[in-house]
């Protein structure tokens, strides 16, 4: 489950003007917010750099342009910003300006780029496409299979930029770049029963990753996963949008249900065959990696309650008809692991990095491919690891965010394989990068809960080289409506924990008058709500609140991530309960203030936060007067199999 900030803001609005019956805004000297400025106007554009891929020399990265003439991938220089070429447009790809790029990648030759269009979104994450091959030495394109069969699905290049894979009517496919020559890999992929090649809807909606295809580190082999649904019970519902609407359905498998069986399996491009992948029987494989060879196969595994995590490594060099793994690390909690892409192999061929939570934070570990030893510990401390950002083999160095800072920042840091860890940009705020093949460079995105984004190109000492984007027009558009300041604080709930906390105030604030409160929250696990961060239109809706004559208000309960793993699953085997209690609390907090008027509290959210807004009416009346409950949870036996047993 994830925090969906799609908008119910005119019937939030309406409610709340009915429910609280809102203070009259005063007339301020600045202009007026509504709903058609923040959703429906260009009023706060947002410049962005995006589309970007550095090139293998470091020194150059490409980026994804549209205009009126179509869409171009665009050489740049790192150092200058200049742009020394185009390497594709739509023209040149397809004849014609009308058709542009929706995505593009590149061979690891950079002789080829795989580019798609025509998308078709199919869950959270998946889309199917067409996908066409672009020769970059002579200019031609060729489609990259035969588009009346159906669209395509993760086309990857393989490593040795020999091959293409792809998916498609669930079947794997292999497409020979010089020969454009389709090997069909499986045969027996069939809607609502088998998948070949991507993960099933539950997988992809929970372990965040939809894609089921694997090359090998030398382009030989290209491992895959093999999903079958045929226990699993179907959910359907209609589709509207035409005259009558179009029935949907597919494989839902709800808690305590049957999930599908799920095996790995590999194609040898130059034999032409396919072997199963043996390890241990079990519920969940998470993720497949390949390490520095095609001796390296890695499997990671769970069990259904999602508390062991195992990983089986197996060697595809030999020739068999199965390939044997055998297991090289077992990790166990009393609660659930979390599953990410946390995972770097490094250069000597023998060990990994990979997060884990195993002394009660997330810290970054330097583990063997022998069973036999420990792993090294390379952070420490009582904050999280956020993500890893990338490995710089030169430097033996690996970059990273993290919440080193409080659990509303977010900081870069960078830790050598000694362990000797260093916090970048000091500044207050939420930090990203983007870095260079090299590492010599870096693109640095900088935000806080009150400035729009700033984008710079720093070395790799962290020095600015140049400024790419500052938002300086949507800041001076900002600057004509008031807008009020993110105040962050703390509060003590009742059973004297901590917890963080954000608050708006109207223009023209007085402590000598009472304001109505709107509580804006999620509460479930892996979100916060109170970040000094960037919100968007978010923000702009909250301003929008704010002048109405509301205080606008969240907290991060009990459950939440960026504090270590005993705060967030403390709601273990009980979600609802801490939660709940908290923002009660919070709401007890804020009727307590003498600014506030206690008899005028609302609160709203979606999905799991409109999970928490039924229970905070509920067991909360006395303290919220009205809610806004959007797609809650009402009933958690009707939720899915990974999110909710674990």
């Amino acid at each position: 489950m994830q925090f969906l900030k799609q908008p119910l803001h005119l019937l939030g609005l309406y409610v709340l003007a009915i429910g609280l019956s809102s203070a009259n805004a005063q007339d301020f000297p600045f202009e007026i917010l509504s709903n058609d400025l923040i959703w429906y106007s260009n009023e706060f554009r947002e410049e962005r750099v995006g589309g970007i891929r550095s090139m293998n020399d470091g020194d150059h990265y490409t980026s994804l342009e549209r205009d009126t003439n179509g869409s171009s991938i665009v050489k740049y220089e790192y150092r200058t910003g200049i742009a020394v070429d185009t390497l594709a447009t739509s023209m040149s790809v397809f004849g014609n300006a009308a058709q542009g790029f929706s995505g593009y990648s590149f061979s690891a030759d950079e002789r080829h780029i795989l580019v798609h269009n025509d998308v078709e979104s199919i869950y959270r994450h998946s889309f199917a496409a067409n996908f066409y091959v672009h020769d970059l030495s002579d200019g031609t394109t060729k489609e990259l299979t035969n588009f009346d069969l159906g669209r395509q699905r993760l086309a990857s290049f393989s490593p040795n930029a020999q091959h293409v894979a792809y998916m498609r009517d669930n079947n794997v496919f292999i497409v020979e770049i010089a020969t454009m020559r389709e090997t069909q890999v499986t045969f027996d992929g069939e809607v609502n029963r088998i998948i070949n090649g991507a993960t099933d809807w539950v997988y992809e909606e929970e372990f965040g990753d939809d894609n089921g295809m694997f090359w090998s580190p030398d382009g030989q082999f290209l491992a895959f996963m093999r999903f079958d649904e045929s226990n699993v019970r179907e959910f359907g519902m209609p589709m509207y949008g035409e005259l009558y609407p179009d029935p949907y359905v597919f494989k839902y498998p709800k808690a305590g249900e049957a999930n599908a069986t799920v095996e790995v399996k590999v194609f040898d491009v130059k034999t032409n065959k396919t072997v199963p992948v043996m390890h241990p029987k079990t519920e969940y494989i998470p993720r497949v990696k390949w390490g520095a060879n095609n001796e390296q196969l890695l499997v990671f595994t769970m069990n259904r309650h999602q508390n062991i995590l195992s990983i089986h490594m197996g060697n595809c060099s030999q020739s068999a008809t199965q390939i044997i793994t055998r297991k090289i690390w077992r990790e166990q909690c009393m609660t659930y692991l979390d599953i990410t892409d946390d995972i770097i192999f490094l250069p000597n061929g023998n060990s990994f990095l990979m997060t884990s939570k195993r002394d009660g934070y997330n810290h970054i570990y330097q583990f063997s491919l022998d069973a036999d030893e420990d792993p090294i510990q390379l952070t420490s401390g009582s904050w999280d690891v956020l993500s890893m950002q990338g490995f710089d083999k030169k430097r033996t160095e690996v970059y990273y965010t993290s919440s080193e800072q409080g659990a509303t920042q977010t900081h870069l840091g960078r830790v050598d394989l000694k362990g000797r860890a260093e916090l970048l940009h000091l500044e207050a705020g939420t930090h990203r990068a983007a870095y260079s093949n090299s590492f010599n460079y870096y693109i640095h995105t900088h935000h806080t809960a009150d400035t729009p984004p700033v984008y710079t190109l720093r070395n790799k000492a962290g020095k600015v080289v140049r400024e790419l984007k500052n938002n300086a027009p949507l800041k001076e558009t900002i600057g004509k409506y008031n807008m009020q300041p993110k105040e962050f604080f703390t509060f003590t709930n009742d059973a004297g924990t901590e917890l963080n906390a954000w608050m708006i105030k109207p223009p023209g604030f007085s402590p000598e008058l009472t304001y109505p409160v709107y509580v804006a929250i999620y509460g479930g696990p892996g979100v916060n709500t109170v970040t000094d961060s960037w919100g968007g239109s978010n923000y702009y809706w909250h301003q929008l609140l704010a002048q109405q004559g509301y205080i606008v208000a969240s907290c991060d309960p009990r459950g939440t991530p960026k504090r270590g793993r005993e705060f967030e699953h403390s709601t273990y085997k009980e979600l609802g309960k801490l939660e709940t209690e908290d923002f009660i609390d919070f709401g007890e907090h804020l009727g307590g203030l003498k600014y506030v008027n206690s008899d005028r509290i609302g609160i709203q959210g979606w999905s799991y936060g409109g999970f928490m807004t039924l229970l905070c009416m509920t067991k909360g009346a006395d303290v919220f007067k009205a809610g806004i409950s959007v797609a809650p949870v009402t009933n958690w036996r009707y939720y899915d199999t990974i999110y909710t047993e674990r």
